[in-house]
């Protein structure tokens, strides 16, 4: 059975080298990056948390930790400066290719939830500048990759992050939250999941 000229040529583009299209479960594949340096950031206006860690063996490494703390005196425009600039900072310092933020909670307040919206912001602005690919976890999913319990204590958080990333002290609240945040991350990052985590 013969074939026209113009079905032979789209037979031939068909068939050329890097031509084939590939199947959107391929590219979904492609697109999922393993990320061996973290920055996680806990967003508030007077104390944001950020902790960076690196994927080593046999625990993971911490790079940076710290609380950004911002007096009651500070106006919000110069605690966001702050924290924006430190985030910069702390990126520079250790390199990281992955972020991790903690997801938007339904706070009581609406004033509270502005104000963790603009802390959040100027966070995640630092980290988008430098080109990082940012994610987001919830919380409760947070607490259950580091104690196996989503709703477990601030405390019972901080002392297995100390455990984790075998730290002589245990970390400040703000700082194992963050900490906690890129340890959830790289745990999530190492098997294979349907719904890996959210982009931001």
């Amino acid at each position: 059975m013969g074939i026209s000229p113009k079905q032979f040529e789209a037979l031939q583009e068909r068939t050329r080298p890097g031509q084939r299209k590939v199947s959107k479960s391929s590219t979904d594949i492609d697109r999922t990056t393993t990320h061996e340096v973290i920055l996680g950031i806990d967003p508030s206006l007077r104390g944001t948390g950020y902790g960076v860690i690196k994927v080593t063996q046999p625990h993971p490494e911490t790079l940076a930790q710290g609380t950004i703390k911002c007096p009651p005196s500070w106006e919000h425009s110069r605690c966001l400066a702050q924290i924006a600039k430190t985030i910069r900072s702390v990126i520079r310092k250790t390199r990281p290719t992955g972020c991790v933020v903690e997801g938007i909670f339904h706070a009581q307040n609406l004033k509270t939830a502005i104000i963790m919206g603009e802390a959040r912001g100027a966070a995640l602005a630092s980290a988008g500048e430098a080109g990082l690919e940012i994610f987001e976890l919830a919380a409760r999913k947070v607490k259950l990759a580091i104690v196996g319990y989503g709703g477990a204590q601030k405390s019972a958080v901080a002392r297995m992050v100390q455990r984790m990333l075998d730290l002589e002290e245990e970390p400040a609240p703000d700082e194992a939250d963050a900490l906690g945040l890129a340890l959830a991350y790289a745990q999530e990052n190492r098997r294979y999941q349907l719904q890996p985590p959210k982009r931001v």
